[in-house]
């Protein structure tokens, strides 16, 4: 890392010379390691753009054409080899392998479209109305609906049972409605929710179902788990789809900006472009190579990551990126020199906040309460949040990838490893809650759980590792690191050094930070 001044203990400090480590130097010899298959996922937006993380194949969107009516949904194809997408009038748009079986698009509905399903060999499919009515196509059988009945609450999604011989409606007070063999295994028809349900996805064995809320609140049934939720997480987007990974054991959901959050087995693959043309509303799950494709630069790019104590010396090399601190302590003053080198950077813009422990009574995070340390999660919250502000005081552009810089084990945290955990996952919600799609971890494996034990959240890692050549690092940190329990997300930057950029500091002779984009 950068350079970064202490403004807790008003002292200058070498950030990330815990990079040239003995843990490090005694890793084990690099090799690269193929991959393979792994659970991915799609997203879908209004306009039918397709975005495929994970190394999810991309088959085609609509994203270029005219549409008479917004998609709403997507469905997976048999094999996971193509997807449909459904629009609000009924029309079908059929993609790799998914054929089209049919589709309302022409016809007057009653209702429009918000959802669909298909069946488990990909020869049919189901479109469900507002109003709970269901088009059946292809082989699949036309089982009931709700159309014509009096609802409490519109339907807002569906899910197939694992034979195709039935399928649940949910509604957005959380009402199940079950037909064929879909089994009943409970709702929230009856509670009082902050927020309405947007969608539902069945456990692989069809003996339970996940509703998710537009706050990112989880409602599990049936043999469906509970891997966690973002309720009370305070959201400017709302979550508007769900899919769970090949087992039930995690689940991905999406908001309408397209910012993924993933929870038990489900692994974090990257999120949409921060700006979109339109927002995201649906996703599905699918096989992928488990390649890292959500950056905003080329894989292989290399990059510098600077802080003020590079105000009077900018890299003057070509990059394609550059990471640049907003902050050097967790309430900490604004880096002098953030405008500047945010315009240096250009489109290449990073932004990363330095923190360090301490604590706070209260925070705008309800979340905070459950975790092991609430009064660390809520100054961790808090300290994002005034980064976030403090960088858009500057008049930057703050709607880039940001990274939370951890490292300084005993200089700038607690010994309690799991109040610094807390302190980190409130940052993250912090930042989080400014409506950011980025936001990850900058650490050195070799110090990441000696700050904050086991915990690993699940978010892009930015690794310092300057012992190996940055792109086998990209490939195998963890495999390097057998004993680190990292952050769950892609390696997404490698921080190396070179000796191209020689600077001194107090008379002391180091390096300018390298990166690479994996």
């Amino acid at each position: 890392m950068a350079l970064a001044t202490s403004a807790v203990l008003g002292t200058s400090v070498l950030s990330g010379v815990g990079a040239l480590r003995t843990s490090d130097a005694a890793a084990a010899p690099a090799t690269v390691t193929s991959r393979a298959p792994v659970a991915a996922y799609w997203l879908v937006a209004s306009d039918g753009g397709i975005f495929s993380f994970g190394g999810a194949p991309f088959y085609g969107s609509t994203g270029g054409l005219k549409l008479n009516k917004p998609i709403v949904g997507m469905a997976r194809g048999p094999g996971g080899a193509g997807y449909w997408l459904d629009a609000s009038d009924g029309g079908i748009f059929a993609f790799g392998d998914a054929t089209f079986h049919g589709s309302m698009g022409g016809t007057h509905l009653n209702q429009p479209v918000v959802g669909m399903a298909a069946t488990p060999d990909g020869q049919g499919y189901w479109l469900v109305a507002r109003d709970g009515g269901v088009f059946a196509f292809g082989d699949a059988a036309f089982y009931g609906s709700m159309g014509g009945i009096h609802l409490n609450k519109p339907v807002v999604g569906m899910a197939a049972t694992p034979d195709g011989k039935g399928y649940w409606l949910v509604a957005s007070d959380g009402g199940i409605f079950a037909f064929g063999d879909a089994a009943f295994h409970g709702s929230t028809g009856s509670l009082h929710l902050n927020e309405p349900v947007v969608a539902m996805a069945a456990m692989p064995d069809g003996q339970g179902y996940w509703l998710v809320a537009a706050d990112g609140g989880i409602f599990a049934f049936g043999d469906a788990g509970f891997h966690g939720s973002l309720g009370g997480v305070p959201q400017i987007h709302p979550v508007v789809a769900i899919t769970s990974t090949p087992d039930g054991g995690g689940y991905w959901f999406t908001n309408t900006n397209g910012a993924v959050t993933s929870f038990g087995d489900a692994v974090y693959w990257g999120s949409a472009p921060q700006v979109l043309n339109q927002p995201v509303v649906g996703m599905a799950e699918t096989a992928g190579t488990g390649n890292f494709t959500g950056s905003a630069y080329l894989s292989g790019s290399f990059g510098y990551d600077v802080s003020n104590y590079q105000c009077s010396d900018q890299p003057s090399q070509p990059h394609a990126f550059e990471l640049v601190e907003a902050v050097g302590a967790s309430f900490g003053t604004t880096n002098p020199c953030l405008a500047a080198e945010a315009a240096q950077a250009g489109a290449g813009l990073n932004l990363y906040a330095f923190l360090t422990f301490t604590t706070a009574p209260s925070s705008r995070d309800p979340a905070c309460a459950a975790t092991a340390s609430p009064t660390a999660c809520n100054a961790g919250f808090d300290a994002a949040v005034q980064a976030y502000e403090q960088a858009a005081a500057a008049g930057i552009n703050t709607a880039v990838p940001w990274w939370l810089d951890v490292e300084g084990a005993t200089t700038f945290w607690s010994t309690d490893t799991a109040a610094n955990a807390s302190l980190v996952q409130g940052a993250i919600d912090g930042l989080r809650s400014e409506g950011l799609n980025s936001v990850g971890i900058y650490a050195s494996p070799g110090v990441w759980n000696s700050i904050v034990g086991d915990y690993q959240p699940a978010v892009p890692y930015w690794a310092a590792s300057w012992q190996f050549d940055p792109g086998i690092t990209c490939a195998n940190v963890r495999s390097l690191f057998p004993q680190a329990r990292l952050p769950t997300g892609p390696v997404q930057i490698v921080q190396y050094s070179s000796p191209d950029y020689p600077f001194a500091l107090g008379g002391m002779s180091t390096l300018f930070d390298d990166d690479y984009a994996c």
